[in-house]
């Protein structure tokens, strides 16, 4: 039977990425318009996340619509931008009320173009809330602040699915959503339904997680709403190709979602710096594919029996044959 699995990618995978270096871009400029053709480039690529606001503020949404259709692709999730230089101090955090009716407002607007385009959910990541200093923050009324912000745009869309996007740092030193644990805690406090987790497996790697662990911890309270893979060398984000650095955690981590019967796109959150946007998707998707197929493969009910023993070296045999024997 053919496999139903979608495939997805954040849009800024076709960007062009900058650093403290070379402050002018790696690559072309490229606008969403382009970004988006890009992706309908790519073999077995059907769904993107993407910005909002768009950088061009003339462009309509009857634009990017027509250039979805044109390339047979669908939106998961609209990313609205809270993490650039005027929420310096945070979104939902920020000491400045004016500012947080701000992150408030623009959230609400993103939440109007998930309604427009049919997507999954308003996908938030905060990575200016949070702290860089000791003493710089009255901690619990950071942490209020974290809970209410989000809590009162889901309270008001109860429509509509919103993911909190966790990372221990950057931009800011120490991130207010830091961990799966962390975040669940906010959540639990929210006490809303429509409120959950979008797992980047590179974030849990950076966090000194098991990404496996972690979608066990989230699916086992109910609030892994979304993931994205890439890889890291766990000593920063730097959102790598998927299964280029940790192959077999990429495994345990598909196998955790199998094992559940979670079912959602695998998505892809990678930055190509130096390599051709297209050709790193159609390689990792190339690669989340055969990791589909040993997944047909992999002995299950052997695997469990090995576990409930503790059986490391039996656990592994039985995931490195099925990974690797036919790649």
């Amino acid at each position: 039977m053919a496999s139903q699995q979608k495939y997805g990618a954040g849009i800024w995978h076709f960007a062009t990425y900058v650093d403290r270096y070379a402050t002018d871009g790696y690559g072309p400029q490229r606008s969403l318009l382009e970004m988006i053709d890009m992706a309908g480039s790519v073999e077995d690529l059907s769904v993107v996340d993407i910005n909002y606001p768009f950088v061009d503020p003339s462009l309509s949404l009857d634009a990017v619509e027509a250039a979805l259709a044109r390339n047979g692709l669908s939106v998961i999730g609209i990313t609205p931008e809270i993490y650039t230089r005027r929420f310096a101090k945070g979104a939902f955090t920020n000491p400045d009320p004016g500012i947080r009716r701000l992150a408030n407002a623009m959230v609400t607007d993103a939440a109007d173009v998930v309604r427009r385009f049919g997507a999954d959910y308003v996908k938030l990541w905060p990575g200016q809330d949070g702290w860089d200093y000791p003493f710089q923050v009255d901690h619990g009324k950071l942490w209020r602040h974290s809970i209410d912000g989000i809590a009162e745009l889901a309270a008001a869309n109860p429509d509509l699915k919103f993911v909190i996007e966790y990372k221990p740092r950057e931009p800011r030193v120490h991130m207010s959503y830091d961990s799966v644990a962390r975040t669940l805690l906010g959540i639990e406090k929210m006490g809303l339904p429509n409120v959950g987790i979008l797992l980047d497996f590179g974030h849990s790697l950076f966090g000194g997680e098991s990404p496996a662990d972690a979608a066990q911890l989230a699916i086992d309270h109910g609030r892994l709403f979304g993931m994205d893979v890439n890889d890291n060398l766990r000593g920063w984000d730097d959102d790598m190709l998927a299964g280029s650095v940790h192959p077999i955690e990429l495994f345990e981590f598909f196998y955790t979602l199998r094992k559940n019967g979670w079912e959602g796109v695998w998505q892809l959150d990678q930055f190509p710096f130096r390599e051709d946007p297209v050709a790193v998707a159609n390689s990792a998707i190339g690669f989340l594919k055969h990791i589909e197929r040993a997944l047909d493969t992999l002995d299950f009910e052997a695997m469990q029996a090995a576990q409930d023993r503790h059986d490391a070296v039996a656990a592994l045999d039985l995931a490195r044959k099925a990974l690797f024997s036919s790649y």
